[in-house]
């Protein structure tokens, strides 16, 4: 599992400045500074340096970055990229080559059967470019995520996370609060005898993080993608 201080970034490994400049990245490699600030300022949970949760929450952190970033599945380190699936909420499962064309991770995380006129974030409408810039927009200065409590250790890891940012930017046309915004849940992550992660499962509640979001005003400036009356309703989890 990654540990941390491996790699050039406190709590991610694989970002070594030999890396940063041989690994093909979606949109640049990326800079965790500001996040790492909000996740220390943020965090309930200082683990021990070589503990368990430690442990897991750099891998989980390390995979995050992987998944959202790498370009090239060849230049993933923590996942067997011809095995690995990703469940949300005991629902369909996606391949890496899925989450892919859903648009990534945002879009893998924020799926949904409601109706297209109830979804107040629509992940059929949105790419990976425009999920990104849209929580980018909203939180700043980062989405941190720690790791609460490890109920098993590798190769089964389950444990519950939360994560959390400061809504100091709009979403899909309402006004930013400035509040703190947060989720929580729990996840199962499967490694194989190579310690490479091969099957995720995550349980969470959509509506918790979205809710949060669509409480400001509304400015009149809802993404162009955002179905007609999209906003206006609570997103329930579905």
């Amino acid at each position: 599992m990654a540990t941390s201080g491996v790699g050039g970034d406190k709590y991610r490994s694989y970002l070594t400045e030999e890396e940063l400049k041989t690994t093909q990245w979606n949109a640049g490699p990326p800079n965790y500074d500001v996040v790492n600030r909000l996740f220390e300022e943020g965090r309930t949970k200082v683990w021990p340096v070589g503990s368990l949760e430690e442990k897991v929450q750099n891998l989980v952190k390390t995979w995050e970055m992987e998944l959202v970033h790498k370009a090239n599945p060849d230049d993933y380190k923590t996942l067997d990229a011809n095995k690995f699936v990703l469940g949300i909420n005991g629902k369909k499962y996606f391949t890496l080559e899925e989450v892919g064309k859903v648009g990534g991770s945002y879009n893998v995380f924020l799926q949904t059967s409601l109706p297209p006129a109830l979804r107040s974030y629509d992940p059929d409408q949105e790419s990976y470019e425009s999920s990104q810039s849209a929580f980018k927009t909203v939180f700043p200065r980062g989405f941190a995520v720690e790791i609460l409590q490890v109920y098993s250790g590798p190769p089964v890891i389950a444990y519950k996370f939360r994560h959390w940012g400061y809504m100091e930017g709009p979403f899909q046309g309402h006004a930013p609060t400035g509040e703190l915004v947060e989720f929580f849940g729990t996840a199962i992550f499967e490694l194989d005898e190579n310690s490479k992660v091969v099957k995720v499962d995550f349980f969470f509640d959509r509506g918790e993080l979205l809710a949060d979001l669509i409480k400001g005003e509304r400015t009149g400036e809802a993404s162009s993608n955002a179905p007609s009356g999209s906003g206006s309703r609570c997103p329930f989890m579905a």
